[in-house]
């Protein structure tokens, strides 16, 4: 079985240029969104190509429903894939164990930068709740700093989500789960 969608490294991105691809992997999954606009909507019309994150390339090729070429059209391995991924994220791997649980448990998972986290985790999808996680990977002989937490927990309750600590034992993600405080 080939794969059904094509997208193309180019620099740290990642772009489905069809736009219609781009507005299938959205609408059956929340892959990716079009460049340039913040919040799509499923009944939106997309005008623009796709980015999708690393993460969900490396998922969608291991599912066989994404071919990424390189920046030249030449289809990458998903060998060659994963090594340009390690080499333009840190701490790729664990982070993209704690995604594939997630989505495996049926979470749609959203690169978290906007909110300084790994992961913004929706139980339904973009455009239909607001994310109801904030979700950080911390390395299993990771620190973490009780200011930071403290930090995340009151940016969590600003925000109206909960905050999530993931960390990786023997490979397998142990969630903690910080509930936000509801004056």
């Amino acid at each position: 079985m080939s794969p059904k969608f094509t997208a193309q490294f180019i620099g740290n991105r990642i772009i489905v240029w069809d736009i219609k691809q781009g507005k299938a992997l959205y609408k059956n999954g929340f892959y990716g969104k079009p460049i340039g606009v913040r919040k799509p909507q499923l009944d939106d019309e997309f005008r623009d190509p796709s980015e999708i994150s690393f993460f969900e390339g490396l998922y969608l090729i291991e599912k066989k429903k994404l071919q990424v070429l390189d920046e030249n059209g030449v289809p990458l391995t998903k060998s060659s894939f994963h090594e340009r991924c390690l080499d333009k994220y840190t701490g790729f791997n664990n982070k993209m164990l704690v995604y594939k649980h997630l989505r495996k448990k049926g979470y749609v998972v959203r690169p978290g930068l906007k909110f300084g986290v790994d992961f913004a985790v929706y139980t339904k999808g973009p455009g239909l709740e607001h994310s109801p996680y904030m979700v950080q990977i911390i390395e299993r002989d990771g620190k973490l700093d009780p200011i930071e937490l403290v930090r995340a927990g009151r940016l969590a309750t600003t925000v109206r989500k909960n905050f999530v600590i993931a960390s990786l034992i023997k490979k397998k993600p142990l969630f903690f789960v910080f509930n936000r405080y509801k004056p």
